[in-house]
């Protein structure tokens, strides 16, 4: 009884904040409902690709292009990927404004200081900042409005008595470093290259039904690979513009998905294999011939899958990093702090980051073990 009276005489309503109480809430709440929908790792300077990867780049929901330094969460103290809930939040070492809507993919063009930092998002643009600009800051930097060197729109197309449509968003992009070039996957059904010197559009490839989720670079052989919402894979010839082949990996399916779109994309090094996530299910496509090689069903959605090695790796809308061999089987499975994760990046020491709802961001050693868990800041 003594301790119950002494807790109620320790709280002095007479000081209540109703407004910032309710301002607290929110912000949590907002805080918990963002998601990181991509991570991309600073890339090394030749010749020194087997080091640790310290810096992480994020693109969020909000809208934010934001770096993180890994060391520095670490000596924090982060890592209890069980314990999400409770997760503080990280500092970045710089927080901009990239879009005005969520930003979806984020990528480097170049290597090292001299390298571009792009992203896109729901506003229909491409922005790219110089990385060396970024990087200078040795305090973090918040809310600045730093002005990007690249600033491309997608063209809106007209309608009836001359009206525009609306711009449409861009889902994902791909970059051609040898050849200039950045292609943007574009919600109005098309793929977009685009001429990063002269910043104007060089190509234009048409043909895919439904807007488009994901898009890689097969630089090898001048090629882009497109997959989108109407279920098909597509792969096109730079040079020309033309779709010389479809791939549809809903034909010979035998699930409860009706067809389901084609969320993600991934080459393996060698440009010969194409792996390929559409709806609970996941499938391996030798491209020379054209055939479906494995696939495998997962119980829930595939949303983001890579490369490594000889390996597959898989993450979506459950708290599992997957890893398959080339013939399906599951090699190993890691459980992830986002509750639905929207992107898997893989850096070349082995590390992977695991990245999605709640603004989380799990660092995984090539060992498996968890680095470090973190959540992104807010604008």
């Amino acid at each position: 009884m003594a301790a119950a009276a002494a807790a109620e005489a320790s709280v002095d309503c007479r000081n209540w904040d109703e407004e910032a109480y309710r301002d607290s809430i929110l912000q949590q709440r907002e805080t918990l409902c963002r998601t990181v929908f991509r991570t991309a790792f600073v890339p090394s300077n030749p010749g020194n690709s087997t080091l640790n990867p310290d810096l992480i780049v994020t693109a969020c929901s909000d809208g934010s292009i934001a770096s993180y330094s890994i060391s520095s969460c670490l000596g924090l103290g982060f890592g209890n990927a069980r314990a999400a809930q409770n997760l503080l939040v990280a500092e970045p070492n710089c927080l901009i404004q990239g879009h005005d809507g969520p930003a979806y993919d984020v990528k480097f063009y170049g290597y090292g200081e001299d390298s571009l930092l792009l992203s896109c998002g729901d506003d229909g643009r491409i922005r790219g900042w110089k990385w060396k600009e970024i990087s200078v800051f040795d305090v973090p930097m918040r809310g600045r409005n730093m002005q990007p060197v690249v600033n491309l729109v997608n063209p809106q197309h007209k309608g009836p008595w001359g009206a525009l449509s609306p711009i449409p968003e861009n889902n994902a992009i791909a970059v051609d470093t040898l050849g200039g070039s950045v292609f943007a996957a574009a919600g109005d059904s098309s793929a977009y290259c685009w001429d990063l010197e002269k910043c104007k559009i060089k190509m234009v490839f048409k043909g895919h039904s439904d807007y488009l989720h994901c898009i890689v670079a097969r630089t090898s052989r001048s090629q882009i690979i497109t997959g989108s919402e109407d279920g098909t894979v597509r792969i096109w010839d730079c040079k020309s513009g033309k779709c010389i082949r479809r791939i549809d990996p809903g034909n010979d399916m035998n699930l409860k998905d009706s067809r389901p779109y084609i969320s993600c994309i991934a080459l393996d090094e060698s440009e010969s294999w194409l792996a390929c996530g559409s709806g609970r299910s996941l499938s391996l496509w030798n491209l020379a011939a054209c055939e479906c090689v494995s696939r495998i069903s997962t119980n829930a959605s595939i949303q983001d899958v890579l490369f490594d090695s000889n390996q597959i790796l898989a993450v979506g809308a459950e708290p599992l990093l997957s890893r398959f061999n080339m013939s399906g089987d599951i090699v190993s499975q890691i459980q992830c702090a986002p509750q639905s994760a929207f992107s898997a990046s893989l850096h070349s020491s082995g590390v992977v980051a695991v990245s999605g709802y709640g603004a989380l961001v799990d660092i995984i050693s090539q060992f498996g073990s968890h680095l470090c868990t973190f959540r992104c800041r807010g604008l």
